[in-house]
């Protein structure tokens, strides 16, 4: 297999040694032919200059934001986030993305160290991978025990409702992608030089764990799921649609001042929504091992909690 890079840098395909496509990013896909590069682009500046708007109601107001993006490694967080930052001015919007704990850091409570990064008055902050990873990574890694991760999920909405209540307009989104298209993005990770840095030891043991890390999602889902923060599930075998939709979801979810709505327009209902309207309780990720039975190695001793209707 070769990566062919020649029509667009930032989304690569896999070829065969034939020259064939590997299209594992059409499997449970609602769309037959990926977004065409010219509507992308339009589109993309149109929302980039909404998101400029944004940010410039955000320091004008004093507004406080935060942006979590979560989901599976290759769901395409780093990029989605790379395109909402990429016109938006640094000393107002920034990053955070935290290296393992250090050995303080494990001993305070948890959400501490994220807590010294939330946004003060008309800053907006994009988490890349945040609190989440107690219910996550650490747990199929076996990084933390199952009573770390019960805490978590128990205290996860009672921090967030306090970081709403306080008024800080939170976001959470979920970067959705299949089995076939993951293993083929870190393919062409492991091919391609220059996007090598992207492949970790971490990563490529959880390709083993598919089945635990949805069991894991499941769990997020079903605790963390609340109307004062919910989850917004975005499907992202089509990295361009996926970017498009999250800039899209969040601008039409915040009335600020000078919105275009006709430039915004409404979030794909293919794509985007709960995480209960898009099958992400039991969704066709995961293998034919029962549900309850990966809820139960998960978090021995605690019976799962019955899907939504």
């Amino acid at each position: 297999m070769w990566v062919d890079d020649s029509e667009d840098d930032s989304d690569p395909v896999l070829r065969y040694a034939d020259g064939r496509m590997v299209d594992t990013w059409r499997e449970n896909y609602p769309y037959d032919e990926r977004l065409d590069r010219p509507s992308y682009e339009h589109q993309k500046r149109q929302l980039q200059v909404e998101l400029l708007k944004l940010q410039y109601w955000v320091k004008e107001t004093g507004a406080r934001m935060v942006v979590l993006f979560e989901g599976r490694d290759a769901a395409g967080k780093g990029s989605t986030i790379k395109r909402f930052t990429e016109h938006l001015n640094p000393r107002g919007a920034r990053v955070v993305a935290l290296e393992v704990p250090t050995e303080r850091e494990r001993g305070e409570w948890y959400f501490q160290r994220y807590v010294t990064h939330l946004p003060t008055a008309g800053e907006i902050v994009l988490f890349d991978r945040s609190w989440y990873n107690r219910a996550s990574v650490e747990p199929v890694m076996g990084f933390c025990t199952p009573e770390q991760t019960a805490e978590f999920l128990r205290q996860a909405p009672v921090f967030e409702r306090m970081l709403v209540e306080d008024g800080i307009l939170l976001t959470k989104f979920w970067f959705s992608v299949t089995r076939g298209e993951q293993r083929t993005r870190f393919a062409i990770r492991q091919i391609d030089l220059v996007r090598q840095w992207k492949l970790s030891k971490t990563d490529i043991a959880l390709l083993d764990k598919w089945d635990a890390y949805t069991a894991a999602k499941v769990g997020i889902f079903r605790s963390t799921d609340t109307p004062v923060a919910p989850w917004t599930v975005v499907k992202s075998n089509d990295k361009k649609r996926a970017r498009l939709e999250a800039m899209r979801s969040l601008l039409s979810s915040v009335a600020y001042e000078g919105r275009n709505d006709k430039n915004v327009g409404q979030p794909d209902p293919k794509l985007v929504g709960r995480p209960a309207n898009l099958g992400e309780y039991d969704d066709n990720e995961l293998s034919p091992t029962p549900l309850a039975a990966l809820d139960r190695e998960t978090s021995p001793g605690e019976d799962p909690a019955p899907a939504p209707a």
